[in-house]
């Protein structure tokens, strides 16, 4: 017995899970399939005669329109791929078989969504491009940068910033962050009422939008945010959270979703690791350069940069100077008040030191209650004596130690490059010799170097 074919009821075409679209020669939707609205949002009333590029995503538009030239022009594309906006702001992945029909005018396509295979072809790149940033990155603001560019591969990062807590100063900044309205916020205390700080005080991850404002808790509602939608997710650590990486978004046009957040916070535990690396390498230079308790560079540090400016200096026919200052009578003052009123005015003296010189020139602390200052780039002859004497003045003000005034005065060595030397190390003990010549003649006074004695018209 002869069947009956079966006859489908309705539209055949909407029953597909990939969106058949339509488009006129001027770039307009004259047709859609029901799938449209499951891709795009959009019902498939709100998509006839829209333009087809108003919905692309805005950074795909110029190579879309190329496209759509090449299909008009009968080159067929079986494997385009694009991003589209949804109506909720989303982004989709589109994978497009196109082509024109002549006799129609039209350009007919099949729109595939593929956002699910490139979110994880992007998560995985992501995750090995960070591993590479990591290990290629020097320092901090190097990393932000490309974390910066790979998280913008992923999501909308237009506007990008890493904020970091320093606990032991309770202070939040923001070393790096990319704006296209708000300029950096200022430093702030983690008690401060900011977004920021609500994210790392409670370690949770933070989406604000216009479309969860009512669900989220009074206090955060209550906070300043420009933004259409704000995304923070916590840095954490061992010790809990150092910093959050943060997203806005000021357009209807790039919006987060909670597919966002985890995306995010995958991210981030990666990012959080390399800065955690980063930060533990930059404590270890800086213990090797630097002297812990002034923070001023040590004798290592003041050793390389003497040699590359005596370099400089012999090419460019320059002079430079060592200042090589001993605190007179520290010793007494460490024994009658404590290492620890020592090391308070020892921080003191370092300041004032560095108060008394340019910024291209350096002090260091050479050891014990030595310090040495290097200074660059001088025409006049006298300049290092009218230093020295600037700095002796400066050191010779009383000090607040323990709620008692104590006076701490220098003898100060002065060598010039090339008068009286032209290696480092000999400059070094020249000026060395020359501090202990004014120690010898009373302190609290300079000597330029074994030549005749300037004696300062102060009292000893």
């Amino acid at each position: 017995m002869k069947r009956t074919p079966y006859v489908p009821s309705g539209n055949l075409v909407d029953l597909l899970l990939d969106a058949i679209c339509v488009v006129d020669k001027s770039g307009h939707f004259v047709f859609v399939s029901a799938a449209c609205e499951r891709i795009f949002g959009y019902s498939a009333a709100e998509m006839i005669g829209k333009p087809m590029i108003d919905m692309v995503y805005p950074e795909d538009r110029e190579r879309t329109l190329q496209a759509a030239s090449e299909i008009m022009a009968g080159d067929s594309k079986p494997h385009f791929e694009n991003r589209y906006v949804r109506k909720d702001g989303q982004i989709v992945h589109i994978l497009w078989s196109a082509r024109w029909s002549e006799d129609d005018q039209l350009r007919i396509a099949v729109a595939h969504d593929i956002s699910e295979r490139k979110r994880s072809e992007s998560l995985q790149a992501a995750l090995y491009a960070i591993s590479e940033a990591v290990h290629g990155s020097q320092d901090l603001p190097g990393l932000f940068q490309q974390v910066h560019r790979i998280i913008g591969q992923l999501l909308p990062a237009s506007n990008f910033s890493v904020a970091l807590y320093d606990e032991q100063h309770d202070q939040l900044s923001f070393p790096y962050h990319v704006d296209e309205q708000q300029p950096a916020p200022a430093a702030h205390s983690l008690a401060a009422r900011t977004l920021s700080a609500e994210v790392i005080r409670s370690g949770q991850t933070l989406l604000r939008s216009l479309e969860n404002l009512d669900q989220l808790p009074a206090h955060i509602r209550a906070l300043d945010c420009d933004a259409l939608d704000w995304l923070g997710v916590p840095l954490k650590s061992q010790k809990g959270a150092m910093g959050a990486l943060i997203l806005q978004s000021y357009s209807h046009a790039a919006r987060y979703s909670e597919n966002d957040k985890v995306l995010l916070q995958f991210v981030s535990t990666q990012v959080a690791s390399a800065i955690e690396r980063l930060q533990m390498l930059d404590r270890l230079q800086f213990m090797a350069q630097y002297d812990q308790l002034t923070r001023l560079p040590n004798r290592e540090l003041l050793r390389d940069r003497l040699q590359i400016a005596m370099a400089r200096a012999r090419r460019e026919r320059r002079q430079l100077a060592l200042l090589f200052l001993d605190l007179d009578k520290f010793k007494l003052i460490n024994d009658t008040l404590g290492h620890a009123i020592g090391d308070r005015l020892l921080q003191q003296v370092a300041r004032r030191i560095q108060q008394c010189i340019r910024e291209m020139d350096t002090v260091a602390r050479f050891a014990g209650d030595e310090f040495v200052v290097l200074l660059e780039d001088f025409q006049a002859a006298d300049h290092a004596v009218q230093v020295a004497e600037k700095i002796r003045l400066a050191l010779n003000q009383p000090y607040d130690l323990e709620g008692q005034p104590q006076r701490v005065q220098p003898s100060i060595g002065i060598a010039l490059y090339p008068q009286h030397a032209d290696d480092p190390q000999q400059l070094l003990i020249h000026a060395d010799n020359a501090m202990y010549l004014a120690k010898k003649n009373g302190g609290n006074r300079y000597q330029l170097g074994l030549e005749k004695h300037l004696d300062c018209d102060s009292p000893l």
